[in-house]
């Protein structure tokens, strides 16, 4: 295999077509799915991903939506992670939801072969670290607060 054959680049909507059917196989152990916001959005931006509590953590027992946004420059650059559900985390903005890129390497570091999928992976793990585990998670009942402005997601795949 030559130089050039090894640098041959999937152009942005296969990789996400792809991402897509991984998503609606369903993925792993099945306690982290996502899925297309809008099926007939052609740019395939909007995505909700979700995860279920990991066990022996302060999160065990919640499901914890997300909205993923996939720009135009996706997946040189990474999308924009926004939790839906309100959640005490070392890495989230507890105001806007945001996952901060600063505060999580994965995205602070991102490169074009990481997924959606490897990042809802990554969050699950980091919800089960030292400094995450045991943080006093906001009441039940609170996501309405942060719902996303353009209205109900239309679809999401489980």
């Amino acid at each position: 295999m030559t130089t050039e054959e090894a640098k041959v680049v999937v152009p942005r909507n296969f990789r996400l077509l792809e991402e897509l059917e991984r998503g609606e196989k369903g993925i792993g152990d099945g306690t982290v799915s996502y899925g297309m916001d809008d099926a007939d959005d052609i740019y395939m931006q909007s995505w909700t991903g979700t995860i279920l509590g990991p066990h022996n953590t302060a999160y065990e027992g919640k499901i914890f939506q997300l909205k993923l946004f996939c720009g135009k420059e996706y997946p040189e650059s990474p999308p924009t992670v926004r939790f839906q559900t309100r959640i005490n985390m070392a890495c989230v903005n507890p105001e806007t939801g945001v996952v901060e890129p600063s505060l999580f390497p994965m995205l602070a570091n991102w490169r074009r072969e990481y997924t959606m999928e490897d990042i809802l992976i990554k969050l699950k793990k980091e919800m089960m670290t030292s400094h995450n585990r045991k943080l006093a998670q906001p009441p039940e009942g609170t996501e309405e607060a942060r719902a996303d402005p353009k209205g109900p997601a239309k679809c999401c795949v489980m």
